[in-house]
């Protein structure tokens, strides 16, 4: 990976080509889930089968789409006691960060004759999408207490969870029994864009959600694109991304391994060293080559190293923040010796993590904050998951007939420059 001095015009330019990595569809692809979304619409069920046929799995049938009861409880055999035991904890730590969002409704009455309020209630249907890799191999167990608990703490009543099936038309156990301790009874074996065209319009198997949550690949990403708007969705999630802000006191090895478990999930995934010291840029560009080599999935990393790869050596901390604040990374990781007199300065970021043995897993798996994340600059404006994608406001508003007599006036005059006569005569007729 290429370290560069900033500021300069290498390292600009370096920076733009990372600033403009978009989330971007080609032609062909929206034709193509457009074509798989209507197919879903107009056939349901007999469309899911084809796709999933075609894609995944032959041994699926329309009876079998929706995982049984008995395949959840056979599912705990299959797994051991050391995953039981990472599982529990990562849910009650999950679950403990998710309350604290929980909102309740509330009425003012701070104007005489007037009561305002709003009302916070769940959506009636969540649809969670969780990719289970290639033949289940990398079943993301994370993702599915990520996106169910604070469905759940939400107050939905109806969550359903699909997953893409195995060859022999199973879902990975560990994925059944993540689903079963966050609660999620109702299983579907589909995936890709058919599943989430599903969630959106319903088929005579699945039932329709309100809202849609949950990553996958370009695909499902698309497909999510497209129905929004029909359904809520949580974000557009593109590949993942960290940023390391490091000093003089940061530990190479540490900043090696972090940049490395990003880069390994894409070759569009950004991996980004910002620090203060040339020797600590030196070292960990070594670092990275030597972590490299025995990486199952080095071809990836190596890619995304390349491509939105970047050292910087930046003269000061403040510098450093900038940058952080102009990319709003994913994660933002602070290696530096007092991270939390920084905090405030940050505006810009999915999450971050505060110190030398807080690395990004940490917050993947069990810290407790939602890892379902911004990118690709999109922290600038969104947030990560929480309750508050499955919950909607209504306001409420009530005057006396003093209160109304009192501002009739200004309401009506507000409405005669907007040209709206028949605003100015619901008022004025009750006068």
């Amino acid at each position: 990976m290429k370290t560069y001095t900033y500021p300069s015009m290498a390292a600009e330019k370096r920076l733009v080509a990372i600033e403009n990595r978009t989330i971007g569809f080609k032609k062909k692809d929206i034709t193509a889930v457009n074509r798989i979304i209507q197919n879903i619409r107009k056939s349901g069920d007999a469309a899911l089968i084809r796709y999933t046929h075609q894609f995944d799995s032959a041994a699926v049938k329309t009876s079998s789409i929706q995982v049984t009861s008995q395949e959840i409880e056979a599912a705990k055999i299959k797994t051991d006691p050391a995953f039981l035991k990472a599982l529990n904890r990562a849910t009650r730590q999950i679950k403990a960060f998710h309350k604290k969002q929980l909102q309740k409704s509330w009425i003012s009455t701070d104007r005489q004759g007037v009561l305002l309020g709003q009302l916070v209630n769940p959506v009636d249907a969540a649809g969670i999408y969780v990719p289970g890799g290639r033949e289940g191999k990398t079943p993301l167990v994370s993702t599915v207490l990520m996106c169910a608990i604070p469905a759940l703490l939400a107050g939905v009543s109806k969550i359903s969870m699909v997953t893409p099936p195995m060859k022999n038309g199973a879902v990975n156990p560990h994925l059944l029994v993540a689903a079963k301790k966050a609660g999620v009874k109702d299983i579907y074996k589909v995936g890709s864009a058919w599943a989430i065209a599903a969630l959106a319009y319903g088929t005579e198997t699945i039932p329709k959600a309100d809202v849609i949550v949950g990553p996958g690949n370009i695909y499902v990403t698309l497909a999510k694109k497209l129905v929004s708007g029909d359904v809520g969705i949580d974000m557009l999630a593109g590949p993942s991304e960290i940023l390391i802000v490091a000093d003089e006191g940061a530990v190479p090895a540490y900043i090696a391994a972090d940049l490395l478990s990003q880069a390994e999930h894409d070759p569009l995934s950004s991996s980004i060293l910002v620090t203060t010291s040339a020797d600590i840029a030196r070292k960990v560009s070594i670092a990275l080559e030597e972590q490299l080599k025995p990486l199952e999935r080095k071809s990836i990393a190596t890619a995304a190293l390349k491509k939105y790869g970047a050292i910087l050596v930046v003269p000061d901390i403040t510098t450093a923040i900038g940058i952080a604040n102009r990319i709003a990374p994913e994660h933002l990781e602070l290696q530096i010796q007092d991270p939390f007199s920084i905090i405030g300065k940050i505006r810009h970021a999915g999450a971050v993590f505060v110190g030398n043995h807080t690395p990004e897993p940490v917050g993947d798996y069990i810290a407790g904050p939602n890892h379902v994340l911004p990118t690709a600059g999109t922290a600038r404006y969104a947030s990560a998951l929480s309750v508050d994608h499955f919950v909607k406001k209504t306001s409420l508003i009530h005057y006396s007939e003093t209160s109304f007599k009192k501002e009739a006036g200004d309401i009506m005059k507000l409405a005669e420059v907007e040209g709206l006569d028949a605003h100015v005569n619901s008022v004025g007729i009750r006068l």
